[in-house]
């Protein structure tokens, strides 16, 4: 037997294990292009694609062997049902990172931050919200946000089969349900500057009828520009602590509603 020359077992072997991770591939490609830190738009594509694979080597050897699709109508239905499970399952972790985002864009309007630094990354952001999405993308990764979407992905695959299309109510009421989560997560996050802001215009107003000939709003703009630092500094860990909290929360139950 030349060196050429495969086993007939072997073949089928490896002709199995492709589709398998082929197949795999298909979901974990889709939802690696939607996850933070390794999803972000300064991501090279050839990194995302080697971050793909390597996530596909984690997951796959973890599966039940997928079998091979036995017509290119049949793989076509694979590739929409995980492209789609996929982009789901990234979408419902990148909600997260948006929540950071709108909490820092709603901090930043109440304390006058809003235009200082507006384009610190990729997205245009106030200054507070690109803090907060550094820092919040490098806790993640620092917590192990590897390791939650490899296990992620392997259970997924109990909750949606291979081949098979998710319920499109219960879907939709799924995506509804995390994306308003996501906006109470950013006002919960951004309270402290909106409490700040409601007191300070409450007191700058009562100035201003006590002494109209005083000029407040030079005297105040200073003053709300340093409170918001002041307590961007002092609540940012609670803040990263909380979105860090419901980020393992979903992990640990992506289905989950708000109490």
């Amino acid at each position: 037997m030349t060196p050429l020359d495969i086993p007939p077992e072997l073949q089928a072997f490896l002709g199995a294990s492709f589709w398998h991770f082929a197949i795999v591939f298909l979901r974990v490609g889709a939802m690696t292009a939607l996850l933070p830190a390794f999803g972000e738009q300064y991501v090279p594509m050839n990194v995302k694609l080697a971050i793909a694979i390597a996530f596909t080597f984690i997951v796959a050897p973890a599966l039940p062997r997928i079998p091979e699709p036995a017509t290119p109508l049949h793989f076509a239905g694979y590739t929409a049902s995980e492209a789609i499970i996929g982009l789901a399952l990234g979408f419902g972790v990148r909600l997260f990172i948006m929540g950071l985002q709108i909490a820092g864009t709603i901090a930043a309007q109440s304390t006058s931050l809003s235009q200082a630094l507006g384009n610190i990354g990729a997205d245009s952001l106030p200054a507070i919200g690109g803090v907060l999405m550094v820092a919040g993308l490098a806790l993640a990764v620092m917590m192990g946000l590897h390791v939650r979407v490899a296990e992620f992905l392997i259970y997924s695959y109990q909750i949606f089969p291979v081949g098979e299309y998710p319920g499109a109510v219960g879907f939709s009421e799924w995506g509804v349900h995390r994306v308003a989560s996501a906006f109470y997560m950013a006002f919960t996050l951004a309270a402290p500057f909106l409490i700040t802001a409601v007191i300070y215009n409450l007191t700058l107003g009562v100035i201003n009828r006590a002494m109209p000939q005083l000029m407040v709003l030079f005297i105040g703009a200073p003053v709300i520009t340093f409170g918001g630092l002041f307590i961007l500094m002092v609540a940012s860990p609670m803040i990263l602590e909380t979105w860090m909290g419901a980020m393992m929360d979903f992990f640990a139950n992506p289905g989950g509603r708000l109490q």
